[in-house]
């Protein structure tokens, strides 16, 4: 059995246990979010991030959402958010629109290409999905999942803010 591994000077150390959970989570979600990756860039050459910001725009009120909002829903930073956004609108898929009431804010808006290339990657993107993740799980295990996000927000909000 491992030892512990050790924090910084007064911090408890994580068990093999808590470890092995942070680990775990860290390991199949990159490792799913690779193969998504992949079989997207195979079928339909667009990438899991390109897809993500795709299908948020699309769900978004009028097909549009702010970038900060973009960024944070889609875990990239600003800047990432920018150059993947440069690069679809090189590409046609989406367009950027200045805010109204804001000179410093921008939205972004899915194209007509942009929707035709997210739905075309849609049946690629929720087939590997249900194979390589929730195919795993029981429907016990699938709720447990979906709650934690909100539970970890929240400690984010008390911690944080």
């Amino acid at each position: 059995m491992a030892a512990p591994v050790q924090a910084l000077p007064g911090a408890q150390p994580l068990t093999e246990s808590e470890l092995g959970a942070w680990r775990g989570l860290l390991r199949a979600s990159a490792c799913i979010c690779k193969q998504l990756d992949t079989e997207l860039e195979a079928a339909n050459g667009i990438a899991l991030s390109t897809y993500e910001v795709l299908a948020y725009v699309s769900e978004a009120d009028g097909e549009r959402m702010r970038m900060c909002d973009l960024a944070a829903s889609a875990n990239l930073s600003r800047s990432g958010l920018t150059r993947l956004i440069d690069r679809l609108e090189r590409d046609g898929l989406i367009e950027r629109q200045r805010c109204s009431n804001d000179a410093r804010g921008a939205w972004a808006k899915l194209t007509s290409e942009g929707r035709d290339t997210l739905e075309a990657s849609r049946v690629i993107y929720l087939d590997a999905l249900r194979r390589l993740f929730l195919s795993n799980l029981s429907p016990a295990e699938r709720a447990m999942l979906a709650t934690l996000p909100e539970r970890v927000a929240r400690l984010e909000t008390e911690t944080c803010c």
